[in-house]
């Protein structure tokens, strides 16, 4: 055995090239699934008749608007450069793309052996948990009468 293992001290683990190249592959196609995925967005119009782009099952079902209901409609404006209509469809539109995004950056850097940035550390179940009541408050809010500005 290594002498650091027995002195209780891990060794750094050591990866091949073709075995990073393995770990980099999920958060690539990741990363090129949504660039085609916002392209397709962008250029199929969501409220157009006959587009290919799914309703929000919650909402065919029952017609209660979950917290993501028209987030699609939102990105679609968002990506033509329509930010007021953007945020009309979804108010929390920036948080859900910043969600997106730091939760991807998180998963390339771990895939190359970097360690989580400083700040994430800071982020705790608390941040979590406030995140989860805001996603809960806005979507029974976004359902009630005197709030329906926050509907899609």
């Amino acid at each position: 055995m290594d002498a650091r293992i027995d002195a209780g001290v891990l060794a750094a683990p050591t990866t091949r090239p073709s075995s990073r190249r393995a770990l980099l592959a999920g958060p690539l196609a990741c990363g090129c699934a949504l660039v085609g995925a916002a392209v397709y967005v962008a250029v199929a119009d969501p409220t157009a008749s006959g587009t290919h782009l799914p309703g929000c099952p919650l909402y065919e079902l029952t017609g209660i608007y979950c917290p993501g209901c028209g987030l699609t409609r939102a990105t679609h404006s968002l990506l033509r450069g329509h930010l007021r209509a953007a945020l009309g469809y979804n108010l929390l539109l920036p948080f859900f793309l910043a969600a997106i995004a730091l939760a991807w950056f998180g998963w390339l850097r771990a895939a190359l052996g970097r360690a989580p940035a400083r700040w994430t550390a800071k982020l705790s179940a608390r941040t979590g948990a406030i995140a989860i009541v805001v996603l809960v408050v806005f979507g029974v809010l976004r359902n009630l009468a005197p709030f329906h500005a926050l509907a899609p």
